[in-house]
């Protein structure tokens, strides 16, 4: 349930807002247990995701990273790679 949560820090280009509201809602949905809440959970299930994407926003704006930033591709590679291994 936790895929779309991605280290979203130094890179270049950096994280977009779509991605870190990716990762607010996966974080959201694993927390509440759920990937769709019902009618009544629906508006604080959505306030927690804004809540969640603006602290995240803060903390990915605000990180002081004295490596290099990572390249997108490279990390895409090294993770289908993880993953040939993990499920061959």
């Amino acid at each position: 349930m936790c895929r779309n949560i991605k280290t979203l820090a130094n890179f270049e280009p950096p994280a977009t807002d779509d991605e870190i509201r990716a990762s607010a809602l996966q974080f959201v949905r694993k927390l509440s247990g759920t990937t769709r809440p019902s009618k009544a959970n629906e508006d604080v299930f959505n306030r927690a995701v804004d809540e969640v994407t603006a602290a995240a926003e803060r903390l990915v704006q605000s990180l002081v990273v004295h490596a290099a930033p990572r390249n997108r591709e490279e990390e895409a590679r090294k993770a289908h790679e993880r993953a040939l291994k993990r499920f061959a």
